[in-house]
């Protein structure tokens, strides 16, 4: 089974190629579980990759094609600024979209159907939700399974390091590790270790899923 990087996206229309206005991250406040709200996430990763990648404030803004004083409101936290902005500061530092946008997460982690960090867009009815995001130098397998109710699949350990992810497409299932599976129903994702024992129960019937699995 799996682990690596799933973007789920809600898309009602073509995105406009075109950057007008500002964009907007539906971010503020706190996440759930009390994590921290997604500006201050992104003003905190921003600030640390510029910083790793030892370019000024200045460099950053002219290579992503922001204004300085835009970059400057986002890495102080108070800017709200939109996925097309995110993913050109995340070109621009030559580092993956989900680098400023997913803070540190557990070894476990489930998010319901319509959490996550998420992105829109104002000029197109497009929405981005961040489910995981993978490290670098791995290699990922994806899977769609189908199950029914009946004997569990239980899996032995694999090799270690690996991670698994679930997304649930349709009807309902236990997924995770064999000790502590999690129910899962359509929308809903889990990521756990691939590196134990691990279980996925179909308890209705037309069950499927998106799993993908990550070796490092």
């Amino acid at each position: 089974m799996p682990n690596g990087c799933i973007v789920r996206v809600d898309q009602r229309r073509s995105v406009r190629q075109t950057e007008r206005l500002s964009r907007r991250v539906n971010a503020l406040g706190n996440g759930p579980a009390g994590e921290p709200g997604l500006i201050a996430v992104i003003a905190a990763s921003l600030r640390r990759e510029r910083e790793r990648a030892g370019i000024s404030l200045s460099e950053l803004a002219k290579r992503a094609g922001v204004a300085k004083s835009t970059l400057s409101q986002i890495e102080s936290g108070a800017g709200n600024p939109g996925v097309e902005t995110l993913w050109a500061l995340a070109t621009a530092l030559g580092v993956p979209f989900s680098r400023l946008v997913d803070p540190p997460r557990p070894a476990t982690r489930v998010l319901r159907a319509g959490e996550g960090p998420a992105a829109h867009s104002e000029v197109a009815g497009y929405t981005a939700a961040l489910l995981a995001s993978c490290p670098p130098n791995a290699r990922r397998d994806l899977y769609r399974v189908t199950a029914r109710p009946g004997e569990p699949r239980l899996s032995a350990p694999h090799a270690p390091g690996t991670v698994e992810h679930v997304v649930l497409a349709s009807g309902r299932a236990l997924a995770g590790p064999a000790e502590e599976p999690v129910e899962l129903r359509p929308g809903d994702y889990v990521t756990y270790p691939g590196d134990v024992p691990h279980i996925f129960d179909a308890l209705a019937p037309g069950t499927s899923a998106v799993f993908v699995m990550e070796h490092v």
